[in-house]
């Protein structure tokens, strides 16, 4: 294992406080997974995704009406945060940051504003899981159905606009989401055919000074990938499990870690810090 006993934070993990995640998926469940595998810390890091959204957000402007076969659901924040509180005062030995995972921020910009206000957080991830059309917002898997190559290279340009319009969140989640539901199989997705669209992403998210998540649960990001953001300029890199289930916490991280390494990155100013350049 590369890096024994210095495997990073996991800045990504949902619990069953996340609308697609089961009720036996608790933070203490999670905390006991982190320490046992000997993770420094863990963010929880619940959707934010928005089916009723302020007229001021620019889904409005753009003739959203809603999204399409909607299962998402609002996150209950009292119930929240008295959990949080509750891991907090068990595993001491752990630290455990508070957390969103916002979808489609640069859409719902009121929205997040409005949600951050009330409930102040600690990591803001921003990600991408639908794009429009007809007036309706479709997750990425059903639109690559239709059209792969065209799905994927809009994502990616939707990315450089999330990126551009949006300053909310610190770390970029999974920009390889939509290899998660590649026709056919992930292994089928040739990375380096959108090589020149991944690189417009990075020169974004390089120029705004912020992170790069490495997602374990997508296909893992090849280090050529992480190196065209080193390239880019990119100074930091976030790791993150995507968990939804206790026991995915930190999985596959020492893999992660070898790629992200082989990319140029190292660990940062201290164990719970972002990996930098």
């Amino acid at each position: 294992m590369a890096h024994e006993g210095q495997l990073p934070s996991d800045n990504h993990v949902h619990t069953h406080w996340s609308w697609d995640t089961p009720d036996a998926s608790t933070m203490r469940k999670a905390c006991e997974r982190a320490i046992a595998i000997g993770l420094p810390a863990i963010a929880f890091t619940e959707h934010l995704d928005f089916t009723v959204w302020d007229p001021d957000d620019r889904a409005t402007d753009e003739g959203l009406v809603e999204r399409h076969a909607s299962r998402h659901a609002e996150i209950d924040v009292e119930g929240y945060f008295a959990e949080l509180a509750e891991v907090r005062d068990r595993f001491p030995e752990l630290r455990i940051l508070s957390g969103v995972e916002t979808g489609e921020p640069h859409l719902f910009a009121s929205s997040v504003a409005a949600y951050l206000r009330d409930a102040p957080v600690d990591r803001v991830l921003g990600s991408l899981h639908s794009l429009s059309k007809d007036g309706l917002l479709y997750g990425v898997g059903h639109l690559l159905w239709e059209d792969a190559d065209g799905t994927m290279r809009r994502y990616l340009a939707e990315l450089v606009d999330m990126i551009e319009s949006s300053d909310v969140f610190q770390v970029l989640a999974h920009v390889d989401f939509p290899r998660r539901y590649w026709p056919g199989g992930s292994h089928r997705f040739v990375e380096k055919d959108y090589e020149e669209e991944y690189r417009a992403v990075f020169r974004a998210l390089a120029g705004s000074g912020r992170a790069l998540e490495v997602n374990t649960s997508s296909p893992l990001a090849s280090a050529d990938q992480v190196r065209w953001f080193y390239e880019a300029g990119g100074e930091a890199v976030s790791f993150g499990s995507d968990a939804h289930a206790p026991t995915a916490v930190g999985q596959k991280f020492e893999l992660a870690v070898d790629v992200v390494e082989a990319a140029g990155f190292r660990p940062g100013r201290d164990r719970f810090d972002f990996w930098r350049r």
